[in-house]
């Protein structure tokens, strides 16, 4: 990844490697906190006199364990050099030797698998960026929902394949926009993030081993991280194609909106463009120029995110075994350039159009310029505000949607 090639890319701070290595360490916390849990009410409901003593001090030693583990977490736990990720094929086994160096082995780590912790951690990432997805598509909407309002009986020309089709409203494009950014953020808020706990192979045999209640264990890990209980998904990939899926459809939202903004802003249409500032869409060479930068970045992102999405599919029919050779590991460049291209494009696109630039007085005289083509369909009137069908009923219907929240 690269700030220089990848403009914005600020905006997606913590989904970096910085941002995966601390999600790493909370994830080793919250099981060793909640075997700690679960340990600790099994001491407390058992009726046998001598188990309590047995777990009581299992959980003293958790406990302490525990506080070793916090201690390091605060004090800050090294990343592993690059050579020895490479050397063991993820980062998570010279995670789990780092930490087994400050805390000691016994309970670190114990009935977890490498795959359990870094499907989880990515999990921790996918519900930051989503959270802040949501966030923008909010913003996105509410700017728009303006717009639609303010321009709900605005007539300009409308266009199909290229060419002057009918007259529309601005106001009903605009809506057109914000039922796409609406449907997109109910796909988001739908999304289920589970843990994933299977063990070396998905059958959780060594916590099994290590408790008579490991479904409880697993609903504790959940609950400490925020996410769902779920059966192990080693090889049955849904829940990172599901999470792809739901930001493709985010983006697709903002490319629309991106690429009507570059064409309504080109100087032969004039209609619509992005605000204008002195240090914004500067050119290297002629000063007259005023890039739409925010939607040439916008677009670049919508066009980028559909094959990285179809790539992890590709990653999910190859999840062979009980564990992937290969197809797992291909997931997670992909997977992480998905949120993070998401999060930069959503909150451009929250600034695009909360500073979009409307000009009705450009959008109302080609319309009446161009009315002879616009209304060759009636084949009559001279009017292009008194052939808009539905149009304004449309916009009417969107922001009810929009105002029942």
């Amino acid at each position: 990844m690269s700030d220089l090639l990848e403009p914005g890319r600020h905006r997606a701070a913590g989904l970096d490697d910085e941002g995966l290595w601390n999600a790493l360490l909370q994830v080793e916390r919250a099981w060793l906190a909640a075997c700690r849990t679960t340990e600790q009410s099994r001491a407390a409901s058992t009726t046998d006199r001598a188990a309590p003593r047995a777990d009581g001090a299992v959980v003293a030693d958790l406990d302490k364990a525990l506080a070793e583990l916090d201690t390091a977490i605060a004090n800050g736990v090294p990343r592993p050099a690059v050579e020895a990720v490479e050397s063991a094929g993820s980062p998570v086994v010279e995670l789990v030797r780092i930490l087994r160096s400050l805390v000691g082995d016994e309970y670190v780590h114990r009935g977890l698998t490498s795959q359990d912790v870094l499907d989880t951690a990515l999990m921790l990432l996918a519900k930051d960026a989503l959270g802040r997805v949501d966030t923008y598509l909010t913003l996105t909407a509410a700017s728009l929902a303006e717009l639609a309002r303010a321009h709900r009986e605005t007539v300009m020309a409308g266009r199909t394949l290229t060419q002057y089709a009918v007259p529309v409203t601005f106001g009903l494009k605009v809506a057109q926009w914000l039922v796409g950014v609406l449907d997109a953020r109910d796909a988001v808020r739908a999304i289920e993030l589970p843990v994933q706990v299977g063990g070396a192979a998905g059958t959780r045999s060594l916590l099994g081993e290590s408790t008579d209640v490991p479904d409880a264990v697993v609903d504790a890990f959940a609950a400490e991280l925020g996410l769902q209980s779920a059966l192990p998904w080693h090889t049955r990939r849904t829940p990172i194609t599901r999470i792809a899926d739901v930001l493709a459809e985010a983006c697709a939202a903002a490319g629309v909106i991106a690429g009507n903004v570059l064409f309504l802003g080109r100087p032969e249409v004039g209609e619509v463009r992005e605000r204008r500032s002195a240090a914004k869409g500067t050119s290297s060479t002629m000063p007259q120029k005023a890039n739409p930068v925010l939607s040439v970045l916008i677009r670049s992102a919508a066009l980028q995110v559909p094959p990285l999405v179809g790539h992890l599919h590709t990653c999910s029919a190859l999840a062979v075994d009980e564990r992937p050779d290969g197809a797992w590991h291909a997931e997670w460049p992909a997977f992480t350039r998905v949120l993070t291209l998401s999060v930069t494009a959503l909150s451009q696109t929250a600034d695009l159009v909360g500073g979009l630039e409307v000009d009705a007085a450009k959008m109302a005289q080609r319309a009446q310029e161009a009315a002879g083509e616009l209304l060759a369909e009636r084949g009559t009137g001279d009017d292009p505000a008194e052939y808009l069908g539905s149009a304004t009923a449309f916009v009417d219907r969107v922001l009810e949607r929009w105002d029942r929240g």
